[in-house]
């Protein structure tokens, strides 16, 4: 039962809303990315995605997505997925899963409806970029 489970309190693990150029769309793009700023490798490293929301007075969702990475190095960024610009008016869901120093690590970070936007953006830690930051 999860409940029995202790999860430690996860630090220095963000999410951030990133935008870049998109060669498929010829527009920029927003994707997620996932921070490590740590000074160890996380291992094991599962990102279960998903939309939820109102959109005309209709309950929308998208499909759930799973992404696994065996290690994110300390101090970097990996990119997990781009969001479509008609998820953005949706509660975009991440719950991201981990193992460091043999424990394991959870949390569940939210973009919550119509948050990512240009007047969202700050400095993103351990880099030069800028985005929408979640911690």
């Amino acid at each position: 039962m999860k409940k029995d489970i202790d999860f430690p309190k996860s630090e220095n693990v963000f999410l951030a809303a990133i935008q870049q150029w998109n060669d498929d769309f010829l527009e920029n793009s927003w994707y997620v990315y996932l921070i490590n700023n740590t000074d160890e490798t996380l291992e094991m490293v599962l990102a279960v995605s998903r939309a939820y929301g109102i959109i005309n007075n209709e309950q929308r969702a998208t499909g759930t997505f799973r992404h696994a990475f065996k290690e994110v190095a300390p101090k970097s960024i990996i990119k997990i997925e781009l969001l479509e610009n008609n998820v953005l008016q949706l509660n975009n869901e991440f719950a991201v899963t981990y193992f460091l120093n043999n424990k394991m690590f959870d949390k569940t970070f939210v973009f919550k409806t119509n948050t990512i936007n240009d007047k969202a953006l700050s400095d993103i830690p351990g880099t030069d970029l800028r985005g929408v930051l979640l911690k």
